[in-house]
């Protein structure tokens, strides 16, 4: 399966968009595992900040991950990423990057803090989101409590510290 999803990730990143992963977010001395893109949602929550002022704020990402425009996961709160062999992890994010855009959220580094399963995702120590689409709140929120759902795509490439397959 390894092999399969490592084929994928000629078809769904090209070799130039790696070689242009800012270096703040690069997964040195690590092999890349999986690919997947992620089509779905960034919400936000209107709320006060600290001077009291309404905005947007970051609540959770919403978004089916594909290969091949097969579904083959989701990921979540948390955040989470969950794939249909059982297996999970969960990340926190590192580092980050500007996307192409002021539209486009942030590229990241994640580290995997957690996971579960033994499927695809066993052994991902890093992920990384990239080629962001969207996603990005703009606009003024006028009542505590509304939320906003910002359509976005990103890649996410999972790496691990071991040999690869």
């Amino acid at each position: 399966m390894r092999l399969f999803a490592c084929s994928i990730l000629l078809s769904s990143l090209s070799l130039s968009a790696l070689a242009e992963v800012p270096e703040s977010i690069a997964a040195r001395g690590e092999t890349l595992v999986l690919t997947t893109q992620a089509v779905g949602a960034q919400v936000y929550e209107c709320k006060a900040d600290a001077a009291g002022k309404l905005n947007w704020q970051f609540r959770e990402p919403i978004a089916t991950l594909l290969i091949s425009d097969k579904t083959v996961g989701r990921h979540y709160t948390g955040p989470f990423w969950e794939l249909a062999d059982g297996s999970a992890i969960k990340a926190k994010a590192v580092a980050n990057a500007p996307g192409a855009s002021a539209d486009d959220i942030p590229l990241l580094k994640l580290e995997v803090v957690s996971s579960q399963g033994k499927g695809e995702f066993s052994g991902i120590t890093t992920v990384q989101r990239l080629n962001t689409k969207g996603g990005k709140a703009s606009g003024t929120c006028g009542s505590a409590g509304a939320f906003l759902s910002v359509p976005y795509t990103a890649d996410y490439a999972f790496f691990s510290k071991g040999k690869g397959s």
